[in-house]
């Protein structure tokens, strides 16, 4: 792109900012921020595929196996709040760049490790870098499209991603790890990096909408210790059980911490968290859906990917292969759900239907057995799935984003992936948990060295990990029926942010 280019391009932003209108370059904008949170989302399962291949390679034992996905989640979920208000303070701009740069350096370094502690210590790295890249990301969205039937189709594609992205990250991890080796599943994330890094460069400006406020320490020390012991009580969970000291003492200090947090945020000068935001009956309740979905999808991915490589014996690359219709579905449904049924139905009826219908699909899942075929007991059912959850994250990440003043974008596009982050947390430990019982419960009182049994056992495990999720799907129809108020939602003028580049 010529100087000339650029300068050009600058003057027609400049008279966008002051007529307030919208930025000239908000497609390409959007390509840059899809490129960066398809980076993030990836990350949360591409390694997974490459773990036996890491483990067998570095040579750690299979009770430290957790800890390369446990550290990611941990730094992640405990970060984010504060990594959505230092965009808010000190600019989205810095904020995308550097996290995107540090992304990139940990995924090296992990790439690079010579043993356990260096893997565990890059994985870390990338959740904090990530915790500021991905609210950085959603917030520049959100301040960028300001037209209502716009903002809704580029929603739609991040969305899409958020979705999806857990599905494309086991096909493009199985592809490397097949034809390559585990270690480009995190130095892919250099190539995507260095892309993000340029557009980013090229086509965001800079502003400061909370650049009055202060940090809040003692709600970000409070808030960051809360998430942190909530994800490794749950996490803790799936390696030990729920009446170990270091789970539900991980989880009550969690409990506490937040609740503090929540008091603190009602006497702070400048606080981390703005009670106006969760206050909003429908943001509450899209933040209630991501959560739900977060902790329903794992359903999805974690127990069909062990069915499909265990039981109908596929490769990591046609596992991935395999989630792609789902993928497809749900973006399909992502367009149609954001663009066309949510602004002519509303939430109340749009979101609830995403989530019953992802309940049937998980519901049908549940039918799969040790003779069963791919095209007949699982394709159509991910189709279903796909269908139903384009219908509820997309549009449930729009309005949790909504109509929140410039100042508060990034904290509340912290909140949202902070939600889809527990949710995860909270789904992978239940469903492990109840996973495993039903493994268990199946082989008591039979020949448990028979692999006649042991088949049947690991398939009573998956299902009721299916019928659990469709459980959840179910909860989160209700619960967003309930909530969501009717009609609707009508964007307020005086709340839209305006555009800043």
């Amino acid at each position: 792109m010529s100087q000339k280019t650029l300068a050009e391009g600058s003057r027609a932003e400049a008279g966008a900012i002051e007529h307030g209108a919208a930025s000239p370059r908000r497609w390409w904008i959007l390509a840059v921020i899809a490129v960066a949170q398809l980076m993030v989302v990836l990350d949360a399962t591409i390694v997974n595929i490459a773990l036996p291949s890491a483990q067998t390679d570095l040579g750690f034992s299979d009770g430290n196996r957790q800890w390369i996905v446990t550290a990611y989640a941990l730094a992640f979920a405990s970060l984010l709040l504060l990594g959505g208000r230092i965009a808010d303070l000190f600019g989205r701009k810095p904020a995308f760049l550097v996290g995107v740069v540090g992304f990139a350096a940990a995924s090296a370094l992990g790439g690079a490790a010579n043993g356990f502690t260096m893997l565990v210590a890059a994985r870390a790295l990338q959740g904090a870098f990530g915790a500021l890249l991905a609210p950085a990301a959603l917030s520049l969205l959100n301040t960028t499209f300001t037209d209502a039937r716009e903002r809704a189709r580029a929603f739609s594609v991040y969305g899409a991603i958020a979705g999806a992205g857990g599905a494309v990250g086991l096909l493009l991890g199985g592809v490397l790890t097949d034809a390559l080796d585990w270690r480009w599943t995190l130095y892919v994330n250099v190539a995507i990096a260095v892309v993000a890094f340029a557009g980013g460069w090229i086509l965001l400006g800079n502003h400061r909408d909370a650049a009055n406020a202060r940090l809040d320490v003692p709600g970000t020390v409070l808030v960051a210790a809360g998430l942190f012991s909530l994800v490794y009580g749950f996490s803790n969970a799936e390696t030990h059980d729920w009446g170990s000291p270091l789970t539900w003492g991980f989880l009550s200090a969690g409990g506490v911490l937040l609740a503090a947090f929540a008091w603190w945020q009602t006497r702070a000068t400048h606080p981390l968290l703005p009670l106006r935001i969760l206050l909003d009956r429908d943001r509450a309740a899209s933040f209630l859906a991501v959560l739900i979905t977060g902790a329903g999808m794992f359903g999805v991915f974690l127990f069909l990917t062990y069915y499909l490589q265990l039981n109908l014996g596929f490769s990591p690359t046609k596992t991935g292969v395999a989630f792609l219709p789902m993928v497809g579905a749900l973006m399909v449904t992502a367009q149609v759900g954001t663009t066309l049924l949510l602004p002519r139905l509303g939430p109340k009826t749009v979101i609830p239907l995403g989530f019953a219908v992802a309940t049937a699909g998980m519901a049908w899942l549940t039918g799969i057995g040790l003779g069963s075929h791919y095209l007949s007991a699982v394709l159509p059912q991910l189709i279903v799935i796909g269908v139903g959850l384009g219908l509820v994250m997309p549009p449930a990440m729009q309005l949790a984003t909504g109509g929140v003043a410039a100042e508060d974008a990034g904290v509340a596009s912290a909140t949202v992936n902070a939600m889809q982050q527990v949710g995860g947390s909270i789904g992978t430990a239940l469903l492990n948990t109840l996973a495993a019982s039903a493994a268990t419960d199946y082989l008591s009182g039979r020949d448990a060295t028979s692999k006649l049994v042991r088949a049947q056992a690991t398939i009573e495990s998956y299902t009721t990990a299916f019928w659990w999720s469709a459980g959840f799907f179910a909860a989160g129809a209700l619960l967003t029926f309930l909530f969501y108020r009717r009609g609707v939602p009508q964007q307020d003028a005086s709340a839209t942010p305006v555009v800043h580049m």
